[in-house]
């Protein structure tokens, strides 16, 4: 089997209200889909996340890349990984290195679809189910508290025992309140983490850390850059929020 021919596909649309987090407004939402077909007929689609703002860099990049894929056997997924991955153009973030995921998901799909096999079996798992959690809890114009509340209430009466919710983009006492009424609204049972999307310095991360420890968070994801090592250091020295 032959790779014949690699397409992303970019879908845009605005969102009735702009959305927010700790550091970024997302006044669209949008799927970059690619495409991976073969000589066999097989065709297979990965999701390209979060270029939705800078579509046609995505798309400039798909097409350099296209010259690592095409061509090849879609089994190859290392080999085909590893000469994409160049040291001196790609880093471990970033606008290529979501499409290269996407590249390589679409790569899985073939497989999955060649051998006639769902891809978790490919990979050697054997749970039919895994946990997972609702990701919201995003700042929005005329959204407050209240609304916030009924936005997690309606995630676990679909069945959600676990949500995640943005913070950072307010004052810190200002989202401790809106943690608080979160964990009112879902009780006890329900996990709740929260998301800053590395907004904080981190005595700020510390300060809102301390402050929510008593809503029993389960973790507090990116309080700051992920590179700064020392920083997570102190901050889980700081608090009992994993």
């Amino acid at each position: 089997m032959k790779i014949t021919d690699m397409r992303m596909e970019t879908y845009l649309w605005p969102r009735t209200k702009p959305i927010r987090n700790g550091m970024y407004v997302y006044p669209n939402a949008g799927l970059n889909v690619v495409r991976i077909d073969t000589d066999e007929g097989i065709s297979g689609m990965g999701l390209a996340g979060g270029i939705e703002e800078a579509p046609e860099v995505g798309k400039v990049i798909s097409e350099h890349l296209r010259q690592y894929v095409v061509g090849q056997d879609p089994f190859d997924t290392e080999k085909i990984w590893d000469e994409m991955w160049q040291p001196k153009l790609v880093g471990r973030r970033g606008i290529t290195t979501r499409v290269i995921s996407g590249i390589d998901i679409a790569l899985w799909d073939i497989k999955g679809k060649a051998s006639n096999r769902p891809v978790y079996k490919l990979l050697g798992g054997y749970a039919e189910k895994v946990p997972v959690y609702v990701a919201g809890g995003y700042y929005e114009e005329g959204k407050g508290l209240e609304e916030l509340a009924s936005e997690m209430e309606h995630s676990v009466s679909m069945g959600a025992r676990a949500i995640k919710m943005k913070v950072g983009g307010v004052p810190i006492n200002e989202d401790v309140e809106r943690v608080r009424v979160v964990r009112e609204a879902v009780g006890p049972d329900v996990k709740v983490m929260m998301d800053a999307n590395c907004a904080y310095r981190v005595y700020e991360a510390i300060e809102l850390a301390r402050k929510v420890e008593k809503y029993d968070l389960f973790w507090f994801e990116e309080p700051i850059n992920p590179d700064d090592y020392k920083g997570h250091q102190l901050i889980t020295q700081a608090t009992s929020v994993p």
